[in-house]
């Protein structure tokens, strides 16, 4: 090999974890894991890109490269916590796994920083005519699918019946406890048994 073809020794070898457009797994979790820590302990008012850059060691650039909007990142918050809060009870009995379910969604919101980050999307969305499309379209019957399985599952046990009226049932439930939330109310658990027995003892009438 000649001299000119060996390598120069003050060549850096690239950074694995810099992968172009393609999202790196390893800096994709440390700005989303940063992003919720700011939400957590400071709030939506503290969040703002610098706070996330410097917080994740990462760049602006790379940011924006990666989500289009700070909505877009905040639900991508959202979801990866979700991503750890499973809770699909199957008691036998609609009324109580609805219960189940959504007394601890409330819980979970109150007790981490899914709560401050699913009233920041709503807040983001707000500016952007895409975000509410995207929004409707995609994160809303993702965010029903627990409600959905529970309602599913009565219908195959003969509790109710198939119909309209689930869907109507889904959107209550999911604009109360939104609702309780946008509100700071999510300590009023007795309103998710009252608002279940109501919708419930409608579907079984029907």
């Amino acid at each position: 090999m000649t001299e000119k073809n060996k390598p120069s020794k003050l060549t850096k070898p690239r950074s694995r974890s810099s992968i172009g457009a393609v999202r790196s797994p390893q800096s994709t979790e440390a700005i989303l894991e940063a992003a919720a820590a700011i939400l957590e302990e400071q709030g939506y008012k503290a969040f703002t890109m610098d706070a996330l850059v410097e917080r994740a060691g990462s760049s602006k650039p790379t940011i924006y490269r990666w989500w289009r909007s700070k909505g877009a990142l905040l639900r991508d918050v959202y979801e990866r916590a979700a991503l750890t809060f499973v809770t699909s009870p199957d008691t036998g009995n609609l009324e109580q796994d609805l219960i189940e379910h959504l007394r601890s969604l409330w819980l979970w919101w109150r007790s981490s920083s899914a709560g401050e980050t699913l009233r920041s999307v709503f807040i983001e969305i707000q500016l952007d005519v895409n975000a509410i499309e995207e929004f409707r379209q995609a994160f809303l019957p993702r965010r029903e699918r627990t409600l959905r399985k529970i309602f599913a599952r009565a219908v195959s046990a003969g509790e109710i019946a198939d119909g309209p009226a689930i869907d109507a049932a889904v959107s209550m439930l999911t604009g109360m406890s939104w609702l309780h939330l946008v509100t700071a109310n999510l300590d009023n658990l007795d309103d998710i048994d009252h608002s279940v027995a109501v919708i419930v003892k409608g579907l079984r009438a029907g």
